[in-house]
């Protein structure tokens, strides 16, 4: 049997079309059926075509005859499809698994053809010649010949974006102003995916706020310092400023084909000494204000990396980049104070609620962590001194039964020397010392400790309590040491349970009497008090406040409060970043360098080592220096800043980046901050968000800045993932935007990226998602420069006209263009919901084709602003093809320049609704009543709807309730 493909595109084309092309291609269609060919068809496509209102009865009943008489072939096989089109162009170099080809001439490019053909319609039509087989095509000799080039479109607005300086702004006070701003990224080499959503969403919003009327400052630049940039430089024996300078040209150039409303004028990079001069001028007014301070304490050290590693930087006890053994080694550490800002920190996320998600408001509050509570001491039961506690449940201080220390407590050696178990016990440190911190506070840590063989006493009932080391137990929290009430505490519990140490329970329900014996669990509940002493049978609520009382009064002990959050370790033991502008002189001590001497260059004549240690101690004309103070000898710190420095506070320098007199202007700060509007990535939730609102309240308080907090509103993306996973080299899933960008154009990957998913979601790649993409916009091309060619003149969006001198199709269509507006306005204001946005442009698009025929024969006033508006209404998200379209139409003017177009809330309104009918709270129809139409009327319609009628059927109507203009449930018992 003979078979013959119908593709994709011919349904497409044929929906689309008129009854000319109607009747020729399905001519063509039965003649192949009648004479017995196998007809192959997509079955996605052929379901939504038999759909179509174009379609004639006539041609449809005859379509859906050849379908159940079995002689269409329903399949959803891409793969086939593709290896019976190759077959059948390959010149006869094997046997062609079909025999004939329908498809449509004009979209050929935009289906599986786009492997064979070019985007020029003649080729394929010599391809097709060659094989001596015929093809009608689309309105056969009516096709036009201007393709669209997305190419060649995109490189011809972007230079012309470009020489115009169309995004460069200044501050200018007599206008209102917008700044939106991505996370600068940090130069690995190429841009990828996740690149591209987060610019692409913050371009949408830059472009829609410049629309408006609005100043935009839409900034770039390079999170460029770095260990990632120093390891990759070490692997490939490059220096890391050779291999960043040419990774930000080549990312440079990537995100420019985007087409990006970006100020590429304002573009820094934090390697630049021009830009960290600055940071060491922070650091040592920091230093000046008591805010940069230096201590020993132990490290999460990576031996590999050679440099101490954030908390969040160590995974599984391993280090995040090399995957190597994390230890904890105790260094002499630069700090930042960010705890005296604990407070404010945690009291000025009220004023971000409604503008940041909740869940990094939630995040950054736990991180904080404050906690109101006492510090007892517990005096040690042998010599003098006392191990002083922080509890926020005094309440439960008669029910403690041991104490827990951390194994990095200053007391440990004190307690464990010369006991019977020291060498167990310092074995036990050791190990506790080097695990991952992180993995020590998981609720599912098996318990471990070890007794030190010391004792001390409960201050308020004198029980000789047995001292133990546990590794749950941190010194980052607190004073080290907790006081153990396992009737109370699960933790304790757990550890009271695998060591046999003692239960008392000091709390329990009203009502009822529990006994230690029997517990399963730690009871943690409010209740009443017992065996507490003066306090017993009080609420253990009212008992916290008056037990803290007492504590005060008798003098065993105060309130107090506590964070979880820690100061800001600010020191890395790399090459690869802002030199600290500190010296150590034999005779002064520790010496800022003078101001006057900034900037303490990175030397960039230097060979960095093959194992990773910085190189910087041993370059002696780096080290050797003169003290500030006494002009004596002295030697340069050699620790570099933490490239979190560099990043929070670039968003200030954005203002006005090529001052070299200052930080930034302080008139172009107060003019242009707050951030209005961030856009970045959850893993920042925590640590950069917060170091950022950090830096501009110490800057606030030295006088640079007046505003608070940088970022007024918070947009944080999901990621992009591909297979269910995240995209990676090693999985193999690895979609490249160039490629994409090559295939498709900009504006097909902009659109996917927006419509795919919920900015917040997670986006999950789809191939087919991107060609349906490409479709949209191959047919958008279509509608204005074929079918509404000689129609659409350069009106502008939403012309104002006279809905009582319009038809009833031309004001549908007013209608339809005022309520896109409308919606891709909110879609995109306050809800970042670009993907229903586009869909509502998709909606446009789809009546205007449906239209077509008819719309050539309405006042072309109507037809134009439609097309107008809808050219404007989505040039934020494909700028360029509609740049194009837009000029193509005649408008002398960018669109990029043009305001965001106007409707008339007054265009909205519609002659019917469709209201909804439930009975019994059940969907059982829809009606189309007159919008104006009173009560009774829709009930009575409701009430005759065919399946209504018959769920109601032999039933007594008790009550119908009518929601005007939405909904009617009828109530039948």
């Amino acid at each position: 049997m003979k078979r013959a493909l119908v593709d994709s595109c011919f349904w497409i084309g044929l929906c689309d079309s008129g009854d000319e092309w109607h009747s020729t291609s399905l001519d063509v269609f039965s003649e192949l059926v009648e004479e017995g060919f196998e007809i192959i068809a997509p079955w996605p496509t052929l379901y939504e075509f038999l759909g179509t209102k174009n379609l004639k009865p006539y041609y449809l009943d005859k379509l859906k005859k050849y379908i159940v008489d079995g002689r269409v072939v329903k399949f959803d096989d891409s793969p086939f499809r593709e290896r019976a089109l190759r077959a059948l162009f390959d010149g006869g170099a094997r046997k062609s698994l079909v025999d004939w080809i329908i498809c449509s001439i004009i979209d050929v490019h935009h289906s599986d053809f786009s492997f064979l053909v070019t985007y020029n319609p003649k080729d394929f039509l010599d391809v097709c010649k060659k094989r001596s087989f015929a093809i009608k095509p689309e309105r056969p000799g009516n096709f036009s010949m201007t393709k669209y080039d997305p190419l060649a479109i995109e490189a011809k607005w972007q230079s012309r974006w470009t020489q115009g300086r169309h995004f460069h702004v200044e501050a200018d006070p007599s206008k209102p102003r917008y700044y939106v701003l991505e996370m600068f990224p940090y130069p690995s080499g190429r841009i990828h995916m996740g690149h591209v959503r987060v610019y692409t969403i913050g371009d949408v919003v830059a472009r829609i706020k410049r629309m408006q009327g609005l100043n935009v400052l839409h900034p770039m630049g390079w999170d460029a310092f770095g260990l990632p940039a120093e390891n990759a430089a070490i692997k490939r024996r490059l220096h890391p400023a050779k291999w960043t300078y040419e990774n930000i040209d080549n990312m440079r150039a990537q995100l420019q084909k985007m087409g990006y409303s970006l100020d590429w004028e304002r573009e820094l990079a934090t390697c630049d000494a021009e830009y960290y001069r600055w940071e060491q001028l922070f650091f040592l007014k920091f230093y000046e204000k008591g805010l940069v301070y230096r201590k020993n304490s132990p490290q999460n050290w990576c031996p590999d990396c050679h440099t101490v590693l954030a908390n969040e930087q160590v995974e599984d006890g391993k280090c995040w980049r090399c995957d190597s053994e994390v230890e904890q080694k105790d260094l002499e550490q630069w700090f930042l104070r960010i705890t005296a800002y604990a407070d404010e920190l945690l009291a000025d996320l009220e004023t971000l609620s409604g503008g940041w998600p909740e869940r990094v408001l939630t995040m950054q509050r736990n991180w904080i962590g404050k906690s109101v509570g006492c510090e007892i001491d517990f005096p040690l039961e042998e010599g003098e001194g006392a191990v002083r506690v922080f509890t926020t449940r005094q309440d439960t201080l008669w029910g403690a039964t041991f104490m827990s220390l951390a194994a990095e407590h200053p007391l440990a050696e004190r307690l464990i020397k010369g006991k019977p178990q020291e060498g167990e016990t310092r074995a036990f440190i050791e190990k506790i010392r080097n695990m991952d911190r992180i993995k020590r506070q998981a609720d599912d840590l098996e318990k471990e400790g070890v007794f030190t063989g010391s004792y001390c006493v409960n201050p308020v009932t004198g029980l000789k309590m047995p001292i133990y080391l546990a590794n749950f137990v941190l010194m980052g929290y607190g004073t080290g040491a907790v006081m153990a009430v396992p009737a109370h505490d699960q933790r304790d519990f757990e550890f009271a349970q695998k060591y046999g140490l003692p239960l008392k329970v000091v709390i329990e329900p009203r009502g009822e009497t529990l006994d230690a014996d029997a517990l399963t669990a730690a009871y943690t509940e409010p209740g009443l008090l017992r065996d507490s002493g003066d306090f017993t049978g009080k609420d253990s609520g009212d008992a916290k406040i008056a037990i803290a009382d007492w504590l005060e009064a008798a003098g065993k002990g105060t309130r107090a409060v506590n964070y979880r959050l820690r100061d800001w370790n600010v020191s890395r033991q790399r090459y690869w970043g802002a030199p600290i502008p500190m010296v150590y002189c034999e005779k002064c001590g520790v010496v800022p360098v003078k101001e006057s001497d900034l900037p303490v260059r990175l030397p960039l004549d230097i060979q960095v080592r093959d194992d990773g240690r910085s190189p910087l101690p041993d370059n002696a004309a780096f080290v050797n220096t003169s003290c500030p103070a006494c002009g004596g000898p002295a030697r340069r710190e050699t620790d570099t800043l933490d490239t979190f420095f560099e990043s929070s506070w670039y968003f200030l320098r954005y203002c006005s980046p090529k001052d070299d007199t200052a930080p930034f202007d302080p008139e172009a700060v107060r003019y242009w901050s707050p951030v209005d509007q961030y856009v970045g990535g959850i893993e920042h939730a925590i640590l950069h968000l917060l170091y950022s609102r950090f830096f501009v309240k110490a800057l606030r308080d030295l006088g640079y800045v007046s505003h608070a907090e940088p970022f007024a509103n918070l947009l944080t993306q999901g990621m992009v993932i591909k297979d269910g996973a995240k995209m990676s080299k090693s999985k193999g899933n690895v979609v490249d935007p160039d490629e994409m960008v090559a295939r498709y154009g900009a504006d097909t990957v902009r659109v996917f990226m927006l419509f795919a998913a919920p900015p917040e979601k997670d986006l999950e790649w789809s191939d087919s998602g991107i060609e349906g993409a490409a479709r949209f916009l191959s047919r958008l091309w279509r509608l204005v420069t074929e079918e509404l060619a000689g129609v659409v003149a350069p009106t502008g969006p939403c012309l104002a006209q006279d809905p009582e001198a319009l038809s009833p199709l031309a004001r549908e269509l007013r209608r339809r263009e005022h309520a896109t507006v409308a919606k891709v306005a909110k879609d995109i204001e306050g809800q970042f919901q670009f993907n229903t946005a586009i869909a509502a442009i998709m909606e446009l698009v789809n009546f205007l084709f449906a239209n077509v025929e008819a719309l050539r024969a309405e006042d072309p006033r109507a037809v134009s602003s439609a097309v107008n508006t809808l050219l404007a209404a989505l040039s934020p998200m494909a700028p360029h093809v509609c740049e194009e379209l837009w000029e193509m139409i005649g408008h002398k003017t960018l669109l990029a320049d043009q305001p965001w177009p106007a409707h008339d809330p007054a265009a909205l309104a519609t002659d019917t609704v469709t209201v909804v009918v439930q009975v019994l709270g059940k969907l059982r129809g829809k009606i189309e009543v007159a919008a104006d139409a009173d009560e009774d009327a829709v009930k009575q319609a409701a009430l005759a709807e065919e399946n209504v009628a018959r769920h109601i059927a032999g039933k007594t109507v008790r009550k119908v309730i009518y929601v005007p203009g939405k909904l009617v449930n009828v109530v039948v018992g």
